[in-house]
């Protein structure tokens, strides 16, 4: 039953492998995909016309030199030269042609997975639901890149491989001709008895094959998956370098590597045998091929029946056909890499079909998003819950006024930072509705996402770099405390690298400076900063966009300075409650009061004065 279960759901995973992949000769980009393939498919033709010449050219060559004609020896050696010299150049025209054909393949399917994968956060909500989807990157990056070329390579093998034997069968047919054989005084005619010995050792030959081979498709998934992990694991040492050093957890970090490795190392062990195995018997095969015609055509040159031209074109004509015959079986390791790449890049399109699915089912198990009209936020019985159903935060019914300030706060495990992504729309499942507008909406996470790039770029993501003015972006970078880097602001670097997670924060408040959002989400956005940093930055955005809608998430007593409203939640085994919606005006006095205690008179002026606006 389990095999019967899992034989489904891997023919399951090619067909929507294949789904996916033939868009590419049937969408947009189908006029490419056609003329390169009309183009294959006629090179490979020409190939043949080339290796049947060639097969011809070896009988007229051994004939010359049985017969010693000197004159036709030299004759078929300056034939070979145009010969060789159109081989070389269909070589390098099917070479170009295919490989084109796979590069505009690959783009075209990696374009069509990247729209599926960044859209409305699914990239985000695969690390949060459950299926076989671990490893996003790798296998966009790897297993699709296999996935396109092994199959232009097989199928042009296999249609090389019908013609090649359908042509040189002929020629076995017609070169051999029949055997006679004696048999207990009586004469045994034979017909196409090269035809027949060639089909008959193919067979053999195939299926030693086939059954040494049957359980390759397994191993090399399993091998994919264990290489894959292996490099999740580098990344995650690469990527937490600083935590790892801090905490002293080389040693740690060895052992889980070597860990992953010793499976890679397994994996790989028993593909190598597996490997040893299939080259026992293609060696064994290879190597009587070329043998058998000339025993079996030796009679009939030795009766002066045949020509030794003719038996040579006949021993290569029977390897043709023997390779050609074998040609899928031989491949079959790398067919089983092909399935398995499929597979990964299947099971990847399977969940993000399932998150598709679950946006255009409505409102069973998600969240419904709905358009504020008057620009507030609104939640109307809004229960957050895991994907599996369990409610995290339960109940939640609150509405948020435009230019409000509100500060949410609750233990750790409350489910504040899920509430928040839920306001953003990263976080789809649960019930109840959320009205809210999109357009102008801005998430500031704990770790802000620094991308590729220069710093000007960095800062003024996800917008273009040139969509802001420059002056704008350097002042902006001044007033948060990046002063220091204006000088570098468009140097090329890794700046997530470059910058502290203090620094990063600081960046994701240019960014909020920048794009001037009606609605601004915070789930631990000055976690990294100190309190006086803290106060500046939060004084800023108070400052220049005072109509902004704040919904916060944090844990500091100071940050109520700059909220005028406190939601709290409080933990309950049913999922959290908001159990607290209190103002925040006295609030706001007590702690600017404070504040001048720390910092200079004129820094808790203006923040008393920035709590009068806002209370």
């Amino acid at each position: 039953m389990a095999d019967n279960t899992d034989r489904e759901r891997r023919q399951y995973l090619v067909a929507r492998y294949w789904e996916a992949a033939l868009g590419f000769w049937t969408k947009d980009a189908r006029r490419t995909a056609w003329l390169l393939t009309i183009t294959v498919f006629t090179i490979a033709l020409v190939n043949l016309g080339l290796a049947y010449r060639m097969n011809v050219w070896n009988r007229v060559m051994f004939d010359a030199l049985e017969r010693r004609d000197a004159a036709s020896v030299l004759r078929q050696s300056l034939i070979l030269f145009p010969i060789v010299l159109a081989t070389v150049a269909m070589g390098c025209a099917n070479t170009f042609s295919k490989m084109t054909l796979q590069r505009e393949w690959r783009s075209w399917l990696n374009s069509h997975v990247l729209d599926h994968w960044l859209t409305n956060g699914r990239y985000y909500q695969l690390n949060l639901m459950k299926g076989d989807h671990s490893t996003p990157e790798y296998r966009v990056a790897d297993d699709l890149r296999f996935s396109v070329d092994a199959p232009v390579d097989l199928v042009l093998g296999i249609f090389a491989a019908v013609i090649s034997a359908l042509t040189f069968i002929g020629v076995l047919w017609f070169i051999g001709g029949a055997l006679e054989v004696s048999v207990w005084g009586s004469t045994v005619r034979i017909p196409g008895f090269l035809v027949i010995a060639a089909v008959i050792y193919s067979m053999l030959a195939s299926g030693a094959m086939v059954y040494i081979a049957r359980g390759f498709v397994v191993l090399a998934e399993n091998k994919n998956q264990a290489e894959a992990d292996y490099r999740y694991a580098l990344t995650r040492v690469r990527e937490n370098g600083e935590s790892i050093a801090l905490l002293g957890g080389d040693a740690e970090e060895r052992a889980t590597l070597e860990s992953a490795f010793t499976m890679v190392r397994r994996r790989w062990r028993a593909m190598m045998m597996q490997s040893i195995r299939t080259t026992i018997i293609a060696g064994t095969s290879n190597g009587f091929a070329p043998v058998i015609p000339i025993l079996l055509c030796a009679p009939k040159y030795v009766a002066g029946t045949m020509t030794l031209g003719q038996m040579m074109q006949a021993a290569s004509a029977f390897v043709t056909v023997q390779v050609a015959f074998n040609w899928v079986v031989e491949n079959y390791p790398r067919l089983a890499d092909w399935t398995a790449s499929a597979h990964r890049v299947a099971s990847l399109l399977v969940s993000l079909d399932r998150l598709e699915d679950a946006e255009m089912a409505g409102t069973s198990g998600r969240i419904v998003r709905k358009r504020a009209e008057d620009g507030a936020l609104r939640l109307r019985d809004v229960c957050v819950t895991l994907n599996d159903g369990n409610a995290v935060v339960d109940e939640a019914d609150i509405e948020i006024k435009p230019g409000e300030k509100v500060l949410v706060v609750g233990e750790s495990g409350t489910g504040k930072s899920m509430l928040v992504r839920a306001i953003a729309g990263l976080w789809p499942w649960g019930n109840g509705e959320i009205l809210v507008e999109d357009a102008g909406l801005f998430l500031m996470p704990q770790q802000p996402y620094v991308p590729l790039g220069t710093l000007r770029h960095a800062a003024t993501y996800p917008l273009s770099a040139d969509s802001i003015d420059e002056a704008v972006v350097r002042t902006t970078i001044e007033e948060v405390g990046l002063g220091h880097f204006l000088d570098r602001m468009d140097e090329d670097v890794d700046w997530g690298n470059v910058l502290s997670g203090g620094e990063k924060q600081r960046l994701a408040f240019a960014r909020v400076l920048l794009q001037r959002p009606h609605l601004i989400v915070m789930d631990e956005a000055t976690a990294a900063l100190d309190p006086l940093s803290q106060g500046e930055l939060m004084q800023l955005v108070l400052e220049r966009l005072p109509r902004a809608t704040i919904v916060s998430v944090a844990h500091r007593v100071e940050l109520e300075a700059y909220h005028t409203r406190k939601l709290m939640l409080e933990y309950r085994p049913e999922g959290a409650r908001l159990v607290g919606d209190d103002p925040l005006q006295r609030a706001l006095g007590r702690v600017a009061r404070f504040l001048s205690r720390v910092w200079d008179r004129e820094r808790a002026t203006k923040i008393a004065s920035v709590a009068a606006d806002v209370g």
